[in-house]
């Protein structure tokens, strides 16, 4: 008897050996040649700010499930993977209590009250940018190139668009601003990295990306100013929209499982994204666009999960 036999079981049936910590480590990958490329660009501040909030991160997780006796989950890098969100979401400038802060408020507040990874409703590092912003403006809007403290990108656009850096510099990340932000030719190396190792599908990124370009180009088009590549590119390659596409917005706990529903999720995003940046008193408008599009997923997977097999047919229809 060959020894090549079926087996059946009852579901659910495992696909793949990949698991949260895997997951993790492959975003963490991803990461690095924006995190290496910020530490080149802003010194060794930036190395600091950064080690400090991926301990923070992990040291919250680890007291936080010590003191409730819950199982302690450190070791499937997902606080690491939070603190080094948190990092890459501020500015090196900040004091060093900053970043610790931000990711206990993640971590904490965001996550593990909810119930832990899977749990939170938002994304965790995401609303400790959304925290520290509104709790301490002047500090998290202190941006800083060659020593040189001076506006971003987008303010500058906001503003009318004059002395903005040439779209070379502000590709490869010559520029001021957020850690994680300022080198899109390092975020999308990352990006490419995900896609690769299937990690992310092109759905939320890809949509949410060309969405906030049409309505941006579309509003710019009625106001009568033409259809302008360089602006547009500048939409693109500056902020955290890069970011925020590949790496936050695909954040398996906050966004829709199913496919229809992140896609719905992504032009939701893309909408909100460009009309912060357009109509609202911030040049930005990442953060608040995916946390604002987090409160919907479970309205939008209510109204798109798949039918069950059968469902609906000749043979199955009540």
């Amino acid at each position: 008897m060959t020894d090549n036999m079926l087996v059946v079981s009852s579901s659910p049936h495992m696909r793949s050996n990949e698991s949260t910590q895997t997951i993790m480590r492959d975003v963490i990958i991803a990461l690095l040649p924006a995190t290496f490329f910020a530490v080149y660009n802003f010194g060794s501040r930036a190395l600091i700010v950064t080690i400090l909030a991926i301990l923070g991160a992990v040291a919250s997780e680890w007291l936080f499930q010590k003191a409730t006796g819950r199982k302690n989950t450190v070791t499937d890098l997902s606080a690491a993977l939070t603190g080094l969100f948190v990092a890459l979401n501020i500015p090196y400038t900040v004091p060093f209590w900053i970043p610790v802060i931000g990711s206990a408020f993640a971590i904490i507040v965001v996550k593990q009250i909810f119930g832990g990874l899977g749990q939170n409703f938002m994304n965790p590092a995401l609303a400790a940018r959304a925290f520290l912003v509104l709790s301490f403006p002047r500090i998290m809007s202190i941006w800083s190139f060659d020593s040189v403290t001076s506006a971003t990108p987008l303010d500058i656009l906001k503003a009318g668009g004059r002395n903005m850096p040439s779209l070379q510099d502000a590709f490869l990340g010559n520029i001021g601003g957020s850690l994680g932000e300022v080198s899109a030719a390092a975020l999308l190396i990352g990006a490419a990295y995900l896609l690769i190792r299937k990690v992310i599908t092109w759905r939320i990124p890809f949509v949410y990306i060309g969405t906030t370009i049409a309505v941006i180009a579309a509003i710019q088009f009625f106001n009568g100013n033409g259809f302008d590549i360089n602006y547009l590119s500048y939409h693109v390659f500056t902020g955290g929209l890069i970011l925020g596409a590949f790496f936050m917005a695909t954040d398996y706990a906050s966004s829709p499982v199913t496919p229809k529903g992140q896609i719905i999720f992504a032009i939701g995003a893309g909408i909100v994204t460009a009309v912060i940046r357009l109509y609202s008193g911030m040049p930005e408008g990442v953060s608040y666009a995916i946390l604002f599009m987090n409160l919907w997923v479970p309205i939008i997977e209510r109204f798109t999960i798949p039918k069950a097999f059968g469902e609906g047919d000749s043979h199955g229809k009540k």
